[in-house]
């Protein structure tokens, strides 16, 4: 299994950047048709929030609506419980992250993934197991 961070859905639905947006588009296309990607609500909210507010290309709210329904909601394999803060918490001590790039290393581990498609960490870097691929480079 694989986690798919925020900022690959984000490219994938913002033209700006071509090369990007095609690697996104490609990336998701591959992992979700073998049923290899997941992800957490942290994803969704971060997904949201960027789109409707910060994007260039702002969703309105049906087209957000209707990729959180039939792309972004299917693949929430993780529930944040107690525990998932604990982990996140001492991912942020252990590894001196930030507290949200703790939280998507904790739901990737604990959804049981290896690698975690993200270009806000350090592309290589593992952590407990899981390895930060980047996908633009």
């Amino acid at each position: 299994m694989v986690f798919i961070d925020t900022n690959v859905f984000v490219y994938a639905h913002d033209k700006s950047d071509p090369v990007k947006f095609e690697a996104a588009k490609a990336l998701i296309l591959s992992q979700v048709s073998k049923n290899q990607a997941v992800i957490s609500f942290q994803v969704i909210q971060e997904f949201c929030n960027v789109m409707l507010k910060e994007s260039e290309k702002k969703l309105n709210i049906k087209d957000a609506k209707r990729i959180v329904q039939e792309l972004l909601l299917p693949l929430v394999a993780h529930n944040q419980s107690g525990l998932s803060i604990e982990n996140t918490l001492d991912l942020f001590d252990k590894y001196s992250l930030s507290f949200y790039d703790a939280a998507i290393i904790s739901a990737a581990l604990d959804t049981g993934c290896d690698t975690i498609y993200s270009e806000d960490m350090q592309n290589g870097a593992s952590y407990d197991g899981a390895t930060v691929v980047n996908p633009f480079v």
